[in-house]
């Protein structure tokens, strides 16, 4: 694929769940269904290895299957992708792009360095070093809820002027003053906020998601993303029923049951059954959702969005 520009990056891309065998291998033909499902309903685009992706568990020659395989596939299906080559050492993140540069992604994700939060000068040399590596391939910054350094506007502001490479972000989000703050980067970054959130997030200027919602049902994520274009009104009536079940279902399996991010996106794609075989089980020493109660989840989400299983 040809590397895309920040006004390219757009839309509900889908997350790849990396699927787990009881002795904590991967399954790599369900990996390859995952994808082909991921193209049959034609998500705006796919990218492998964010939390759910359990990028920081794997081997250095599981990361070059896994991409090798994102790649032929979505490169023969002209579908959009991007590479997860986060890792919390900076060193081995830059090797990954090194190697993974040959597979031609529409961008690369990245994280910060994680071990002791950086400081902003220590950012800017990192995405310097990190964007010359990826050139001419954008990279999206994934600055999760959890990071140990959550930028703020004004170091977005700085990133923008330092590092041309960076084309985009997947960041929390947040309240209007988020937003307004935003505004002079918005034509600049692509903005990606929490799927659950897209609606709202919409509205105010940010360019998709990549996507928690498509964990449930690819499909749905994808429909309602552009339901949310066509028909803003009807987009945010769904939208407010998606976070209220998210509120009440999802949300939960981390604020209340002190699970992972990773556990909550696995339990949304067993609770969704669009893949059946898919499990909750995540690699060690990580816990997981039962799958029990991951249908159990499921059943809450046909109450609460039959359009999404219609």
């Amino acid at each position: 694929m040809k590397p895309l520009s920040p006004q390219e990056i757009r839309g509900n891309w889908a997350t790849l769940l990396l699927p787990i065998l009881p002795d904590d291998s991967i399954d790599y033909n369900l990996l390859g269904a995952e994808l082909d499902h991921f193209i049959k309903v034609r998500v705006n685009g796919v990218y492998s290895n964010g939390s759910a992706g359990e990028f920081y568990t794997q081997t250095e020659a599981e990361f070059d299957r896994i991409n090798t395989l994102l790649a032929e596939k979505c490169n023969a299906a002209g579908m959009p992708f991007q590479i997860g080559a986060s890792h919390p050492c900076a060193q081995i993140a830059r090797e990954r792009i090194r190697r993974a540069k040959a597979l031609a992604p529409s961008a690369f994700q990245v994280t910060l360095p994680d071990w002791f939060p950086p400081a902003l000068p220590e950012i800017i040399d990192f995405l310097q070093v990190i964007s010359a590596e990826a050139a001419p391939i954008p990279l999206i910054v994934y600055n999760p809820p959890h990071a140990k350094r959550k930028l703020t506007p004004v170091e977005w502001a700085v990133i923008a002027e330092r590092v041309p490479g960076v084309a985009g972000m997947k960041v929390p989000g947040g309240d209007d003053a988020w937003y307004e703050a935003m505004r002079p980067l918005m034509k600049r970054f692509s903005i990606f906020i929490p799927g659950h959130h897209l609606h709202k997030g919409l509205a105010r200027g940010a360019h998709g998601a990549y996507s928690n919602v498509a964990c449930l049902s690819p499909r749905f994520a994808q429909n309602w993303y552009e339901l949310c274009f066509r028909d803003p009104a009807a987009g945010g009536a769904i939208g407010e029923r998606v976070i209220a079940f998210w509120e009440s279902n999802i949300a939960p399996v981390i604020t209340k049951h002190g699970h992972s991010n990773m556990a909550a996106d696995k339990t949304a794609a067993v609770a969704g059954n669009w893949l059946p075989a898919m499990t909750t089980r995540l690699r060690w020493p990580y816990a997981s959702v039962s799958n029990a109660t991951a249908r159990q989840i499921g059943e809450a989400a046909r109450a609460a969005l039959p359009e999404a299983f219609a």
